[in-house]
C-alpha cells in the first residue's frame, strides 16, 4: 500500500465534485447545488490565491483530497493553513490516507517562515473525523464558530 499525494489539476473536477458532494451528504445530510459546486471548483482550481486542493492516491487510485485555504493572523504575525472540504472514500478510510494528507500539509507549512499554524472545523457531531484528526495530533480550541450565510435558502 502506498499513498502519493499530489497537487489537483483542472482535470480533477469531476473527482472533487464527487468528493464534496459525497462529503456534504454523508457529514451535514446536505445536498449541495451542483451548479454553484462546480463553479465554486472552478474557480479554486483556477486560481491558487483563492486555495489549493490536494488529491490523496493510493495504489495509483485518487482515494481521498482535501483543500487549503489561508486565514492572516495579526496576532501572530503569520498565516494560518485551513484544512477544508476533506474527504477519503470509505473503503479507503483506515488506510492512512488522511495521515498522507494531513503529514503532506504540515511538512510544507513548516518549512514556510510565515506561517503559524493549521487549523480545520469539523461538524460537532462527526465523532470519527474528530478521532481522526485526534489521531494526527490536532487538538480541539477553544473556539466556537459562527456565520451568516447568504447563500443558505
Amino acid at each position: 500500500m502506498s499513498v502519493a499525494i499530489r497537487p489537483a489539476r483542472p482535470s480533477d473536477l469531476d473527482l472533487l465534485f464527487e468528493f464534496n458532494a459525497a462529503m456534504a451528504l454523508e457529514t451535514e445530510r446536505k445536498r449541495l447545488d451542483p451548479a454553484r459546486l462546480r463553479a465554486g471548483l472552478s474557480a479554486v482550481l483556477a486560481d491558487p490565491a483563492r486555495g489549493r486542493y490536494r488529491v490523496a492516491e493510493l495504489d495509483g487510485r485518487a482515494t481521498g483530497a482535501l483543500l487549503l485555504t489561508l486565514e492572516w493572523s495579526d496576532w501572530r504575525n503569520g498565516w494560518f493553513w485551513w484544512i477544508q472540504s476533506v474527504y477519503v472514500r470509505p473503503e479507503a478510510r483506515g488506510r492512512g490516507v488522511y495521515r498522507a494528507l494531513h503529514e503532506s500539509v504540515l511538512a510544507e507549512a513548516r518549512a514556510q517562515p510565515d506561517v503559524c499554524g493549521v487549523r480545520l472545523y469539523v461538524d460537532q457531531d462527526n465523532r470519527a473525523a474528530q478521532a481522526t484528526y485526534a489521531a494526527v495530533g490536532m487538538q480541539r480550541t477553544h473556539y466556537l464558530f459562527y456565520e451568516e450565510d447568504f447563500t443558505a435558502g
